[in-house]
């Protein structure tokens, strides 16, 4: 039965056929946030003044007081409406890694036995969600269920089917941030504080700066009919067992082929219903690997990229399903071919252009853009423990470090003309740097910096962290994470480096004053020169161009003092070391209790997606592969039990010799697989009695997660012995084509 229910479901799929998507015959430009309440919405439903008010809280941040909220609401739910919506929700990113949500309609009670529709600054503003089943890592007991929901004005509220979304952080009652929307914005702002503090050596016009983020976002599609006749894809997102295609990936025809006329249909649907939600997708294409694709936007502001992430992953589950498809966001569903992950592009940007960029107009400019390269690259030096940390997972640990994702150690690409730069800064005489022409300006004594900057270094993919010309690609992230994890990490550790070097420079230019007293010359910028030359020397380790997968980095990076340490659960441990405590402390970003109570979170996290992930592949192997493996095992004996019968005993014994291997065999590894199940759900019973979130998590991952691979590579030994009518999940070879 389960045979036929295994080839009547891979029958159905292939036989599935395209759905048709009608595209609006608007152009894209015409119907892109058609479902938001954006800037245009604002205008056309809300009073000038409260419009203008607005603006000013989202741009400036200033306070939003009682009076315009219920305004705003007002206009909000006369919008709502008139597009068939009839509740609405705080949306929230809980420390689940998911998304989070409550509806509630209008309608109250008029007072008069009847029901009117009602929507109020006060509802809009905040909720109080119940918080008891969300992680709080210890912050809260179990039986305090407070938890508040504040609307986030710089992300605009959108419509999901009949229901007003409206973007939100996530507080516990006693103030402590219980999601990643609330850091991510104090991260942000911070960013924001040091960068124009340091914008203001070179240009004082700058009035603020703004994390930008791109993510690319990799994603597997599945026939849904396979996918529900795999119960380790069902409950854990990856395959826990099954044995390599004989094509896989290996001619390389997949990458950037044609696009499968069903993934087509699907992306074309999903592309209308993130233009109209206002995610502005740009890019699609096959990836590598078999069933493998991207889907990469325009770079937006890092808060609203984040959420627009978030959005996309939920709606590209809801397409799919539509399709016949199911979306795998798993970094690494098969074994033996690339997994999945979610390259940040990251970079700054003022009212007056990207700082990252070069070359600029001006030597000013070019000094800037130098600055804001080393600095980063000292917030990543600093903290490439906690940058590691903040994309490590159970889930991405399969990813790292294998043939297509850099290892899992943290260094940055910097490319041939970038580094000859700051070599040059570090090690020319200080006078054949600078020369400066009274007040005038300056002149910068360093070879012209390339036109064609932005497209100058190549793309080195054991890279985790390469500057590709106007941006830096954090390329660590996983596929299924939550942007905001190292978007929050590394626009944290670049502040604390703009103000370090801030006050620095700030030190040294009476010094320089004194010294250049009646030349002419600039104090200021001898001073950034002189800052920037010893942290150019400083973070000169974090700097590598080299083949990340070798063996010899490896050992290169422990003697560099970069943090090499492959355990994610003690990778988690950098958040709680005194350097991360006194960054975000510093910045007013997370409090020591909040990074404790998030550690306790991941920790406990871990244990749970690997000890689910050994239940499966206990089940299976016991349930489902033993019962088949044994059942073809009594066919071969019959079938030797027959031979005897029908031929003299020497020649029955000459054609049974393989029959008798194969029964060998099957006796060996069945056993084999039995054993180690036990020994599996024994280390399991000792691992859950360990107190302590992070040992437990640690016997999780030195004891129990090894013992997958041994299990793994006996039933895939059996799937290659066992007749093919009978093994009861679908294979690689009928997973990874679609048809």
């Amino acid at each position: 039965m389960a045979n036929e229910l295994r080839f009547q479901v891979v029958g159905e799929a292939f036989k599935k056929k395209p759905l048709s998507v009608v595209a609006p015959n608007e152009k894209p430009s015409e119907y892109f946030g058609l479902k938001v309440f954006n800037r245009q919405k604002m205008y056309k439903y809300l009073p000038k003044s409260v419009y203008d008010k607005m603006i000013d809280v989202i741009e400036n941040g200033t306070r939003l007081d009682r009076a315009v909220a219920d305004a705003v609401a007002a206009g909000m739910m006369q919008w709502a409406q008139e597009n068939g919506v009839t509740h609405y929700t705080h949306w929230f990113q809980p420390l689940t890694e998911g998304t989070a949500e409550k509806h509630d309609s209008f309608i109250e009670h008029d007072g008069k036995g009847g029901m009117i529709e009602e929507f109020s600054g006060k509802l809009l503003v905040q909720q109080e969600p119940d918080a008891s089943s969300f992680p709080s890592g210890g912050i809260r007991s179990t039986f305090e269920a407070r938890g508040y929901s504040a609307w986030d004005p710089t992300s605009p509220v959108f419509i999901m089917d009949d229901t007003l979304i409206i973007p939100t952080v996530f507080i516990s009652y006693s103030g402590e941030a219980l999601d990643y929307k609330a850091p991510l914005l104090r991260a942000l702002k911070a960013v924001n504080v040091a960068a124009t503090e340091v914008c203001h050596y070179f240009d004082p016009e700058v009035k603020k700066v703004v994390s930008n983020l791109g993510w690319e976002q990799e994603y597997f599609l599945v026939d849904e009919g396979l996918y529900a006749a795999r119960p380790d894809l069902l409950l854990t997102g990856r395959t826990l067992m099954g044995h390599d295609s004989a094509k896989n990936q290996q001619m390389d025809d997949h990458y950037f082929g044609a696009i499968p006329e069903r993934v087509q249909a699907f992306m074309k649907e999903l592309e209308i219903e993130a233009l109209e939600l206002g995610i502005p997708c740009k890019t699609r294409h096959n990836e590598v690997a078999p069933n493998q694709f991207e889907l990469a936007p325009i770079f937006e502001e890092t808060n609203l990229a984040v959420d627009h992430n978030m959005l996309l992953m939920s709606v590209m589950k809801k397409v799919a399903r539509k399709h016949g498809f199911r979306v795998l966001l798993h970094e690494k569903p098969f074994a033996g071919i690339n997994g999945s992950g979610k390259h940040n592009n990251w970079s700054l940007s003022t009212d007056t252009g990207v700082l990252l960029h070069a070359p600029g107009k001006t030597a000013e400019q070019n000094l800037r853009f130098a600055t804001f390269i080393v600095e980063t690259l000292m917030g990543v030096y600093k903290h490439n423990g906690l940058l590691k940390a903040s994309i490590m997972s159970a889930t991405n640990a399969h990813r790292l470090g294998a043939n297509e994702a850099p290892p899992a150690i943290i260094s940055s690409f910097l490319g041939k003309q970038v580094s000859e730069l700051l070599d040059h800064i570090e090690k020319a005489d200080k006078d054949d740097i600078l020369a400066f022409a009274g007040k005038q300006g300056m002149k910068m004594d360093i070879p012209e910096i390339p036109e064609l900057l932005i497209d100058n270094t190549d793309r080195n993919r054991t890279s985790p962290f390469a500057f590709t010309g106007n941006r830096f690609e954090f390329r660590a992230v996983g596929s299924e994470a939550n942007c905001a994890s190292a978007m929050i990490a590394l626009n944290s550790a670049v502040a604390e480096a703009l103000v370090e070097f801030k006050k620095k420079v700030d030190a040294r230019i009476p010094e320089f004053e004194k010294k250049l007293a009646g030349t002419g010359h600039s104090a200021k910028f001898h001073a950034i020169i002189d800052v920037l030359r010893e942290d150019i020397k400083t973070c000169k380790p974090i700097r590598f161009d080299g083949n990340g997968y070798s063996d010899e980095w490896k050992a290169e990076a422990a003697k560099r003092g970069l943090d090499t340490e492959t355990s994610c659960p003690k990778i988690f441990e950098r958040y709680l070391d005194d350097a991360s405590i006194k960054m975000f402390e510093s910045l007013n970003v997370m409090t020591k209790k909040e990074l404790e109570a998030r550690n306790e979170v991941k920790w406990e996290t871990y244990t749970k997606k690997i000890q689910i992930e050994a239940r499966v592949l206990g089940d299976l192997s016991m349930n489902h592969i033993i019962p088949v493996a044994t059942s073809y095992q009594s066919q071969l004996l019959r079938n030797v039990e027959r031979m005897c019968t029908v031929f003299p005993a020497e020649k029955a014994k000459e054609l049974n010799a393989r029959n008798l291997k194969l029964i060998e065999e099957i006796a060996q590894r069945t056993a084999t697989i039995e054993t180690q199940v036990e020994e599996l759900v024994a280390a399991r019973k000792v691992a859950n009695k360990i107190e302590g979130e992070f040992k437990k998590a640690i016997a999780y991952h030195d004891t129990i997660a090894p013992m997958f691979d041994t299990i793994r590579y006996q039933i895939d030994k059996l799937e290659l012995i066992v007749d093919d009518s009978l093994w009861p999940l679908p294979k690689y070879r009928e997973l990874l084509f679609i048809r």
